[in-house]
């Protein structure tokens, strides 16, 4: 008596060779990576057509005016907006390394300042002022403007400074931190704002 079983159909299934030949799996499977890649290619080319963009016209130096065009501008790069702020006139002291550090709160014709303008005007005051403001910038934990700044450009933002608002002051490339693009003129600045979704003067 033979002690051999007979092998299962699931057997025989497992051992039957493949009909499609292995060259065509191949071809098949490379056709299928190729259309994967395009599909991806297309993907990658929508997303960049719909990135939004903002310039940001900056034309104040005081410390009180300095923050909202960096805060803006750090804030829409975080979320992948293409972002320019061009410095004009005092505006661009928010860029000088030197200037930035010791940028003032004016007191006078402040309405937001909890004084009148006849004590606001008195020696001493937009020095006063800007100690207290900067004393709640650190005892809030603020970012100091230095640090906006050191984050914008980090993130990608294009800090513009006004070419010819750098020959009217005298001011030198060097003064400026690094990173900084400098000799952008008017033209160039308004090309930009016509291209952008967002367009804001600070």
């Amino acid at each position: 008596m033979s002690t051999e079983t007979p092998e299962s159909s699931e057997t025989k299934t497992v051992a039957d060779p493949v009909d499609v030949p292995e060259d065509a799996s191949v071809a098949e499977l490379a056709a299928e990576v190729e259309e994967l890649r395009e599909e991806l290619a297309d993907l990658r080319a929508e997303v960049g057509d719909d990135q939004k963009s903002m310039v940001i016209v900056s034309t104040k130096g005081t410390l009180d005016m300095a923050y909202p065009p960096l805060i803006l501008a750090s804030t829409a790069a975080a979320f992948g907006w293409d972002v320019t702020v061009f410095h004009t006139f005092w505006g661009l002291d928010i860029l000088h390394e030197e200037k930035s550090k010791n940028l003032k709160l004016s007191a006078v014709g402040n309405p937001s300042m909890p004084m009148p303008n006849a004590i606001a005007s008195l020696p001493g005051m937009d020095s006063m002022a800007t100690k207290m403001m900067n004393k709640k910038i650190a005892d809030n934990g603020t970012a100091t403007i230095e640090e906006l700044i050191e984050v914008s450009l980090d993130q990608g933002v294009d800090l513009q400074a006004c070419q010819m608002t750098i020959d009217l002051m005298d001011y030198d490339e060097a003064d400026f931190y690094d990173g900084v693009t400098t000799g952008v003129g008017a033209a160039t600045a308004l090309q930009r704002m016509a291209d952008a979704d967002v367009q804001l003067l600070v």
